[in-house]
């Protein structure tokens, strides 16, 4: 439980931090990764941001070696809140209430899965077949790079409203899911005894060839996704899909049976039913930018000129504008015969 809290806090923290850093750079791109790491490893603050998100998969693998899946992310979620907050604090971030009331209802849902646990009923499994991983595991991997690459199509579209990020999300929480399966699958080779054969067997299953790809796309999926959206509203989505990922398709995966009491497997099923319907629910653009109420102490807008007029410079002389005499261009002004002299229009 408490590395479980540890990693809340370090996620939370190095999220913010790296959505700090962000903000100051250049617009970022997946198109363009050598740039995009370039920028980001000249920012200590996004460095310092890293370093925490790193410590938080350090303590992952304690929590994936004493508590089944499904508990673990219960608790993991629980650092939405932490995040929530952060965001508003450092970040100057707001949520609207309506995406206030999902996060709640995301809460409400991973705390059912969490009560559906029981205390030695629950098993912790330490192994999953190689091929059955890869089987859960590449689909997804496949369908987060699309869906991300779509979201990036309709971005570029210069008239289309602004996304919340709610699609990045989605993207990068399969991958973020695959890689807390590939922990889970590391943890399992953690021993005290035997470290030469450990590592051996390591590099012979899936598990750290999972988390190079995930670590590579997800840090330029992620970095990219942040600077664009808002973090109190894609790490949350993130989250939700990862810790739903990992407690489904991992337990299956690993052999973590689900409860055989009907409340229990209700409460099981319920939570993740309601998770997923309030990840569709959620708002999919951000609403337009209102514009700022005029004061009576502001001064009066100054009227602006016609669109094909153009301004004279102080050096430039001012010609006078002639009347229109209705003489096709060309043919001379029309002139007008002086008294007396008989209409010869001499002058």
């Amino acid at each position: 439980m408490a590395a479980a809290l540890l990693a809340n806090v370090l996620y939370s923290t190095g999220f913010v931090l790296e959505k700090r850093a962000l903000a100051a750079m250049p617009q970022v791109t997946v198109r363009q990764p050598a740039r995009l790491l370039r920028l980001v490893l000249g920012s200590p603050l996004w460095i310092g941001g890293s370093l925490a998100l790193a410590s938080g998969f350090g303590a992952q693998l304690v929590v994936y070696r004493t508590l089944p899946i499904a508990a673990a992310q219960g608790i993991f979620v629980s650092g939405l809140v932490i995040l929530v907050l952060l965001s508003s604090v450092l970040l100057g971030e707001e949520t609207s209430g309506r995406e206030r009331y999902a996060i709640g209802a995301i809460l409400v849902a991973l705390l059912m899965v969490v009560l559906s646990l029981k205390e030695g009923s629950d098993t912790v499994s330490r192994s999953a077949p190689a091929p059955l991983i890869l089987l859960v595991c590449v689909p997804s991997l496949a369908m987060g790079v699309w869906l991300y690459a779509s979201a990036e199509r309709r971005a570029r579209h210069r008239h289309r409203m602004p996304t919340t990020g709610v699609e990045y999300g989605v993207a990068v929480g399969l991958l973020y899911g695959v890689s807390s399966l590939a922990i889970k699958g590391v943890s399992s080779y953690l021993t005290s005894s035997g470290l030469g054969g450990a590592v051996v067997d390591l590099l012979s299953s899936p598990y750290p060839y999972l988390l190079l790809f995930t670590g590579a796309f997800g840090l330029v999926m992620s970095q990219a996704a942040l600077q664009r959206c808002r973090a109190s509203l894609i790490v949350p989505v993130c989250t939700t899909v990862t810790c739903l990922f990992t407690a489904v398709l991992g337990t299956l995966a690993f052999g973590e049976a689900l409860p055989e009491d009907p409340l229990r497997l209700a409460l099981r099923i319920g939570g993740t039913a309601l998770a997923v319907s309030v990840l569709l629910a959620m708002p999919k653009h951000d609403p337009p930018a209102q514009p700022r109420p005029t004061s009576q102490h502001d001064p009066p807008e100054e009227p602006q000129p016609p669109p094909h007029t153009r301004e004279l410079t102080t050096d430039e002389p001012r010609r006078p504008v002639a009347e229109d005499t209705g003489v096709p261009a060309g043919q001379g002004a029309a002139a007008s015969p002086r008294k007396g002299d008989g209409g010869s229009g001499e002058y």
